[in-house]
């Protein structure tokens, strides 16, 4: 009778035991990184949280006291208004041209430095160099010493050879923004396009050789759907920060020649109009784009984990 009556007595005591060890265990692993949750909240989180209230007034800076609930009047201005749906589209034209052309740039270097040559190092180096220039360097870099229709470098070489001195900004404005920023984001593209043709499984490349395959037909049926994977990844990480895009708009064109994005237009808003309200409408569109790619990128890199661990 005393065995039969202890022994249940005694389990529930162990249970007991263990599970505030365990919840210690748990809160002493989680507990180094609550100061930077917290400092992530305070710095990301809460001005966010601050732009969508001021987002829903008419608030304009040079008069504090007049402002008032307008509820989405101010996102309906910038959906509507003929300035602001300009600015969005010129966003949307901007992303996806320097997204598309420095994805086919890259991929032509990926696989010219996935051969083995001769000095391959320091071609690769170059290459990634433009990538490391501080954004508005690289765009004054462009403004100055190649745009300049009286001292640029361009224009130097068609003096040279005998042709026009066009003024690059004032005649192709977008197109002079475009160039810069593909000049800068195509090394980030080549460089994960690059990873992409190095995990290929070799010893499938070698069995289609010896089938007698042309480099055209590896390249088609083997290699492109190899890389779809990272094609996207560089498509959403690229698209990601382009859409959010100000340093090159405001240094070569300053917002004008229909090169306004909706980046600019925010500061324009904001700084320019000194309208808080209209300004935060467009700055939470922006995030709320932003979010949605980031969204489709983490999904990529998380397939791309799961592909390389099936692997392993």
């Amino acid at each position: 009778m005393t065995a039969t009556t202890t022994a249940p007595l005694a389990a529930p005591t162990v249970r007991t035991a263990r599970q505030p060890s365990n919840r210690l265990r748990a809160w002493a692993t989680r507990g180094p990184l609550l100061p930077a949750l917290v400092f992530m909240i305070v710095v990301t989180q809460l001005p966010f949280v601050a732009t969508v209230v001021i987002s829903f007034f008419d608030w304009n800076s040079l008069y504090p006291k007049a402002r008032h609930f307008t509820g989405v009047d101010n996102y309906q201005e910038v959906l509507t208004d003929a300035d602001l749906r300009h600015s969005v589209w010129t966003t949307v034209l901007l992303t996806a041209t320097v997204v598309l052309v420095s994805l086919v740039l890259g991929l032509l270097l990926a696989l010219l430095l996935d051969r083995r040559f001769k000095g391959r190092g320091v071609v690769r180096t170059l290459l990634i160099a433009p990538f490391l220039v501080v954004p508005v360097a690289a765009a004054l870099l462009w403004k100055h010493v190649l745009y300049n229709p009286e001292y640029g470098l361009l224009n130097g070489l068609l003096h040279y050879v005998g042709g026009p001195q066009p003024d690059w900004i004032s005649n192709t404005p977008l197109l002079a923004v475009e160039a810069s920023l593909i000049w800068q984001w195509t090394p980030f593209m080549m460089l994960i396009l690059l990873a992409g043709l190095q995990s290929r499984d070799q010893q499938q490349m070698e069995a289609a050789r010896v089938d007698g395959a042309s480099d055209w037909q590896i390249f088609r049926h083997l290699t492109l759907p190899h890389l779809r994977r990272y094609l996207e990844l560089g498509a959403l990480l690229g698209s990601i920060y382009i859409v959010q895009n100000f340093d090159a708009v405001f240094t070569l064109t300053s917002g004008g020649l229909g090169t306004a994005n909706l980046p600019y237009t925010v500061y324009q808003s904001f700084y320019q109009a000194h309208e808080n309200g209209l300004a935060s409408a467009a700055g939470v569109l922006v995030v709320i784009g932003s979010i949605i790619i980031a969204t489709f990128a983490l999904r990529v890199v998380s397939s791309l984990f799961r592909e390389e661990a099936g692997r392993a």
